[in-house]
């Protein structure tokens, strides 16, 4: 099976939203992130998108496409749907 690759990120307020390959988009609260959630909208902004994830250097968080996919929390995620 071939991974999808990320074709676009985007940090709103309240959401992260993933495009992938093939146009699936992912839109995960933000505060399921505490690092991204806390982070400046111009530290949201600078992020490199990796074979396997996206990185965001100023504020050392990495999502994997497969947490993503899963919507898998980071540790010391609070917060309600």
């Amino acid at each position: 099976m071939i991974q999808p690759t990320i074709t676009h990120v985007e940090c709103q307020q309240n959401h992260l939203i993933v495009t992938l390959s093939g146009g699936q988009e992912i839109r995960t609260p933000l505060w399921y992130y505490p690092r991204l959630l806390n982070a400046t909208p111009d530290q949201r902004s600078h992020y490199e998108i990796m074979p396997m994830g996206i990185h965001w250097p100023d504020v050392d968080e990495d999502l994997s496409i497969q947490g993503l996919l899963q919507r898998i929390k980071a540790p010391g995620a609070v917060g309600s749907l």
